[in-house]
């Protein structure tokens, strides 16, 4: 079987690895919002948290305000960044 000839120097690796880099940087900074709410606001006595929409603050702010901020930030990245390339090997570029 003929393994396809991998030219490092193709535009597609820097803008796979730039890519790769920004979608590393959304992982960092959700679990950075969801440990500083979650840990933050959740290390504190039960009987003294606070409530939003009935769910409790910590849990409000790091898994529900948390996922919509990563919804948002995940669509303009993905409208801003990201390129949208051709992956064939055969189409002239």
């Amino acid at each position: 079987m003929n393994k396809p000839d991998i030219n490092q120097d193709d535009f597609r690796y820097k803008i796979a690895n730039k890519e790769a880099i920004i979608g590393i940087g959304l992982v960092l900074f959700n679990f950075a919002w969801w440990y500083g709410f979650a840990y933050g606001l959740g290390s504190k006595d039960p009987s003294e948290y606070s409530y939003v929409l009935g769910l409790p603050a910590w849990f409000f702010y790091s898994c529900v305000l948390g996922f919509i901020v990563m919804v948002i930030l995940v669509w303009i990245v993905l409208k801003l960044f990201f390129t949208d390339i051709p992956l064939d090997d055969d189409e002239e570029i």
